[in-house]
């Protein structure tokens, strides 16, 4: 199992904070999980409109969407940050 946690509009839209998981075979990479995840539900699919824009961070460390997820137990997908 891994545990997802969405922070900002992206838990807003998708309607929680974070949920356990077992990934598929086939979810290999980042980008691999965004697919996997816009297909599971309307809430998904709005919050993931828009794949390039989601940063992702594995075991707590920042990763590109064509990184390899590995045995990660933690998966974080946020929004781009701004701030002054």
């Amino acid at each position: 199992m891994t545990r997802l946690v969405y922070f900002a509009w992206v838990r807003e839209r998708i309607g929680k904070a974070e949920e356990e998981m077992s990934l598929p075979s086939e979810v290999v990479t980042v980008g691999d999980l965004l697919n996997h995840l816009k297909g599971l539900g309307e809430e998904y699919e709005m919050a993931l409109q828009f794949p390039e824009a989601i940063r992702v961070a594995i075991d707590m460390e920042h990763a590109e969407h064509d990184e390899p997820i590995g045995n990660a137990r933690e998966i974080g997908l946020f929004p781009p940050m701004t701030g002054g």
